[in-house]
Protein backbone atom coordinates (compact mmCIF):
# COMPACT_ATOMS: atom_id res chain seq x y z
CA UNK A 1 0.00 0.00 0.00
CA UNK A 2 1.33 3.29 -0.97
CA UNK A 3 -1.06 5.32 1.02
CA UNK A 4 -4.99 4.87 2.14
CA UNK A 5 -7.44 2.36 0.59
CA UNK A 6 -8.09 -0.26 -2.30
CA UNK A 7 -3.63 2.34 -0.40
CA UNK A 8 -5.63 2.32 1.94
CA UNK A 9 -4.59 3.07 2.51
CA UNK A 10 -3.49 3.74 2.28
CA UNK A 11 -1.97 4.73 1.05
CA UNK A 12 -2.05 3.61 1.84
CA UNK A 13 0.42 0.70 -1.18
CA UNK A 14 3.77 -0.09 -1.91
CA UNK A 15 3.85 -3.41 -0.10
CA UNK A 16 7.16 -4.30 -1.69
CA UNK A 17 9.58 -4.74 2.08
CA UNK A 18 12.44 -3.75 3.30
CA UNK A 19 14.47 -6.05 5.14
CA UNK A 20 13.50 -6.14 8.82
CA UNK A 21 9.86 -4.01 8.62
CA UNK A 22 8.29 -3.18 11.75
CA UNK A 23 4.97 -4.90 12.42
CA UNK A 24 2.73 -2.47 14.44
CA UNK A 25 0.31 -5.71 15.00
CA UNK A 26 -0.22 -8.75 17.57
CA UNK A 27 -0.60 -11.38 14.78
CA UNK A 28 -1.76 -13.75 17.17
CA UNK A 29 -4.77 -11.71 17.65
CA UNK A 30 -7.25 -12.54 14.71
CA UNK A 31 -7.79 -9.63 11.98
CA UNK A 32 -11.13 -9.00 10.45
CA UNK A 33 -12.08 -6.87 7.57
CA UNK A 34 -15.60 -5.29 7.28
CA UNK A 35 -18.01 -5.52 4.07
CA UNK A 36 -18.17 -2.19 2.63
CA UNK A 37 -20.38 -0.92 -0.10
CA UNK A 38 -17.84 -0.25 -2.66
CA UNK A 39 -19.31 2.20 -4.36
CA UNK A 40 -20.15 4.11 -1.12
CA UNK A 41 -16.50 3.95 -0.32
CA UNK A 42 -15.28 5.11 -3.74
CA UNK A 43 -14.18 8.20 -4.11
CA UNK A 44 -11.18 10.52 -2.31
CA UNK A 45 -9.87 10.01 1.12
CA UNK A 46 -7.80 12.20 3.71
CA UNK A 47 -5.14 9.94 5.50
CA UNK A 48 -4.97 11.96 9.17
CA UNK A 49 -2.83 8.97 11.04
CA UNK A 50 -0.79 5.74 9.70
CA UNK A 51 2.08 3.66 11.15
CA UNK A 52 5.84 4.25 9.67
CA UNK A 53 6.44 3.04 6.56
CA UNK A 54 9.41 3.99 4.22
CA UNK A 55 7.24 4.87 1.12
CA UNK A 56 5.47 8.00 2.52
CA UNK A 57 8.46 9.37 3.97
CA UNK A 58 7.99 13.03 3.72
CA UNK A 59 4.69 13.36 2.37
CA UNK A 60 2.78 15.66 3.23
CA UNK A 61 -1.32 15.90 3.18
CA UNK A 62 -1.93 12.55 1.47
CA UNK A 63 -5.00 11.72 0.28
CA UNK A 64 -6.09 8.58 -1.73
CA UNK A 65 -8.72 8.57 -4.27
CA UNK A 66 -10.64 5.56 -5.47
CA UNK A 67 -12.66 4.97 -9.05
CA UNK A 68 -13.92 1.80 -10.46
CA UNK A 69 -13.01 0.90 -13.90
CA UNK A 70 -15.29 -1.03 -15.96
CA UNK A 71 -13.95 -4.21 -15.60
CA UNK A 72 -14.33 -4.22 -11.84
CA UNK A 73 -11.22 -3.19 -10.94
CA UNK A 74 -10.29 -0.13 -8.59
CA UNK A 75 -8.22 2.34 -9.79
CA UNK A 76 -6.22 3.94 -7.10
CA UNK A 77 -4.57 7.49 -6.89
CA UNK A 78 -2.33 7.97 -3.91
CA UNK A 79 -1.25 11.83 -3.84
CA UNK A 80 1.39 14.01 -1.30
CA UNK A 81 0.96 17.95 -0.76
CA UNK A 82 2.97 18.90 -3.96
CA UNK A 83 2.55 16.76 -6.08
CA UNK A 84 4.00 13.50 -5.79
CA UNK A 85 1.95 10.69 -7.16
CA UNK A 86 1.12 7.11 -7.62
CA UNK A 87 -1.32 5.32 -9.52
CA UNK A 88 -2.36 1.40 -8.49
CA UNK A 89 -4.66 -1.08 -9.54
CA UNK A 90 -7.02 -2.76 -6.99
CA UNK A 91 -9.15 -6.08 -7.11
CA UNK A 92 -11.48 -6.53 -4.41
CA UNK A 93 -10.78 -10.20 -3.13
CA UNK A 94 -13.31 -10.79 -0.51
CA UNK A 95 -15.43 -8.24 2.10
CA UNK A 96 -14.02 -5.68 2.84
CA UNK A 97 -10.57 -6.46 1.47
CA UNK A 98 -8.76 -5.65 -1.71
CA UNK A 99 -5.40 -6.69 -3.48
CA UNK A 100 -3.45 -3.51 -4.21
CA UNK A 101 -1.02 -3.50 -7.70
CA UNK A 102 1.53 -0.97 -8.03
CA UNK A 103 3.43 -2.58 -11.02
CA UNK A 104 1.22 -4.32 -12.35
CA UNK A 105 4.19 -4.54 -15.78
CA UNK A 106 6.27 -7.13 -12.52
CA UNK A 107 3.43 -9.04 -11.40
CA UNK A 108 4.28 -9.92 -7.51
CA UNK A 109 7.09 -7.03 -7.06
CA UNK A 110 4.59 -4.58 -5.44
CA UNK A 111 1.17 -6.29 -4.36
CA UNK A 112 -0.01 -5.60 -0.47
CA UNK A 113 -3.39 -6.79 1.09
CA UNK A 114 -5.55 -3.89 1.71
CA UNK A 115 -8.44 -4.33 4.25
CA UNK A 116 -11.02 -2.38 5.84
CA UNK A 117 -10.88 -3.12 9.73
CA UNK A 118 -13.83 -0.03 10.28
CA UNK A 119 -15.84 2.12 8.33
CA UNK A 120 -18.33 4.76 9.93
CA UNK A 121 -22.10 4.03 8.86
CA UNK A 122 -21.93 7.82 7.00
CA UNK A 123 -18.44 6.38 5.09
CA UNK A 124 -16.74 9.44 6.41
CA UNK A 125 -13.81 7.42 8.53
CA UNK A 126 -12.25 4.03 7.83
CA UNK A 127 -9.76 2.05 9.67
CA UNK A 128 -7.13 0.33 7.42
CA UNK A 129 -4.69 -2.91 7.87
CA UNK A 130 -3.62 -5.95 6.33
CA UNK A 131 -2.69 -9.44 8.08
CA UNK A 132 1.10 -8.71 8.89
CA UNK A 133 0.94 -5.71 11.13
CA UNK A 134 3.04 -3.68 8.74
CA UNK A 135 1.23 -0.97 7.36
CA UNK A 136 -2.27 0.61 8.91
CA UNK A 137 -4.14 4.47 8.06
CA UNK A 138 -6.90 6.30 9.55
CA UNK A 139 -9.06 8.15 7.00
CA UNK A 140 -11.65 10.26 6.62
CA UNK A 141 -13.27 12.31 3.84
CA UNK A 142 -12.42 15.23 5.51
CA UNK A 143 -8.17 16.46 6.50
CA UNK A 144 -8.90 16.65 10.03
CA UNK A 145 -11.43 14.19 12.78
CA UNK A 146 -12.73 15.18 16.26
CA UNK A 147 -11.59 13.23 18.87
CA UNK A 148 -14.01 10.79 19.30
CA UNK A 149 -14.09 9.16 15.51
CA UNK A 150 -9.72 8.97 16.19
CA UNK A 151 -11.03 7.37 20.05
CA UNK A 152 -13.31 5.11 17.53
CA UNK A 153 -10.26 4.29 14.63
CA UNK A 154 -7.86 3.80 17.35
CA UNK A 155 -10.64 0.88 19.02
CA UNK A 156 -10.76 -0.85 15.38
CA UNK A 157 -7.25 -0.57 15.33
CA UNK A 158 -6.68 -1.92 18.80
CA UNK A 159 -9.44 -4.76 18.21
CA UNK A 160 -7.51 -5.92 15.84
CA UNK A 161 -4.32 -6.18 17.10
CA UNK A 162 -2.46 -3.17 16.41
CA UNK A 163 0.01 -1.58 19.06
CA UNK A 164 -1.35 2.51 18.94
CA UNK A 165 1.20 3.67 20.27
CA UNK A 166 3.52 3.54 17.47
CA UNK A 167 0.37 5.64 15.26
CA UNK A 168 1.21 8.81 14.14
CA UNK A 169 -0.86 11.47 13.38
CA UNK A 170 -0.56 13.24 10.39
CA UNK A 171 0.27 16.93 9.72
Amino acid sequence: MRFPFFAAVAAAVSFALPAGADSYRDTSVPIGAVPVDLDRYLGKWHEVARYPNWFERNCASPTATYSRNDDGTVKVLNACAGGRSREALATPTGPGKLEVDFFQGLPGIAKGQYWVLYVDPDYSLAVVGEPSGRYGWILSRTPGIRQSELDRATTALEKNGYDTAELVIVP
